[in-house]
């Protein structure tokens, strides 16, 4: 697949980001609110007509080591602003969660990958080329910031993945010289990668985006009382490096817990009874969940492009992915 580099609607966007920041980031949740919250309600009954027996996660994000590289501006695991104790996942438990979802017939999304960089992760590719040889219909994904990859690293991952994304964070609308060097690579090489897709993003390093349930360094939550629903209890699975599900990536700090995949099986974690009421406590709207009702966190297109695959009768989040991405 051709290479793609994207930013969001393009100089005009970057300026905003930079000039008008709370303005551009209020002006672009206001309109995902709007816009979507009624296709929400609608996979949130779908998600709940058998109780016992849910729909499996849209994405399983595994975070190996929560570390990052980076300085974002937004983000609590950047470098000046990382406060979590250090924790890196045990081999054992990350091919027991593996094994857990191929037992499970797991055939969505899958990302090694949380509030971290993955490359600082020596093993990263050893742990991808696991999940493919154990979950070889699932839709792998891998999110990086570039800063650490070079030509060699992409390659040596690219066979198991579907998909990878750097994400170019930046003040000067210009590539670092690694994902510089990588494009280049692959344009040089299209047939190395015609099995892969490769994004590439330009992103503001500086950028103003959400609160983070009230983490984002540069935009705490206030006072003010998100009324809409969350569809991330629904469709996402997210595991810390010592094997707790939390509630979502708004997490930062690591204090929710929902399930403990050290003590149960990744299937029966993902219905546990705390995982029933914290969907339940958001089902209509934030204001029910402590954490969660000052969060204006909303997540992009990804998510919602297979809610709406499975809810125009697509029986299952593989298929939908398979249309989005083949």
């Amino acid at each position: 697949m051709p290479v793609k580099v994207a930013n969001f609607m393009g100089r005009f966007g970057w300026e905003m980001q930079k000039r008008f920041p709370t303005l551009s980031a209020n002006s672009y949740l206001k309109l995902q609110f709007l816009t979507r919250n009624g296709m929400q309600k609608k996979y949130i009954d779908y998600f709940l007509k058998d109780p016992e027996n849910p729909p499996f996660p849209n994405v399983v994000n595994i975070e190996t080591i929560n570390r990052c590289n980076s300085n974002c501006a937004f983000c609590t695991a950047n470098v000046h602003a990382e406060k979590r104790p250090f924790k890196k996942m045990e081999p054992e438990l990350y091919r027991r969660i593996i094994d857990g979802l191929a037992d499970w017939g797991y055939r969505g999304h899958l990302t090694l990958y949380g509030n971290n960089e993955p490359w600082l992760d020596d093993r990263i590719v050893e742990f991808h080329k696991y999940a493919r040889e154990k979950l070889p219909d699932c839709f792998i994904f891998m999110s990086t910031n570039g800063l650490l990859l070079t030509v060699d690293r992409m390659k040596s991952v690219v066979p198991y993945v579907n998909q990878l994304i750097i994400n170019n964070y930046c003040e000067d609308m210009k590539l670092h010289k690694t994902t510089a060097d990588c494009l280049r690579y692959i344009r040089e090489n299209p047939d190395e990668f015609r099995d892969v897709d490769v994004l590439i993003q330009m992103r503001y390093v500086k950028a103003v985006l959400t609160n983070r349930a009230g983490s984002a360094p540069n935009k705490q939550a206030k006072t003010k009382i998100v009324r809409e629903t969350c569809l991330m209890p629904y469709t996402d699975m997210w595991i810390t490096p010592d094997g707790r599900l939390g509630y979502c990536c708004c997490d930062n700090f690591e204090v929710t817990e929902l399930a403990d995949v050290n003590k149960v099986p990744v299937k029966e974690a993902w219905n546990s009874e705390a995982y029933r009421k914290f969907r339940e406590s958001v089902r209509n709207g934030r204001a029910g969940n402590d954490f969660c009702k000052y969060c204006d966190f909303i997540d992009g297109g990804l998510r919602m492009d297979i809610v709406a695959g499975i809810l125009k009768g697509q029986s299952t989040t593989a298929e939908a992915s398979q249309k989005l991405f083949h």
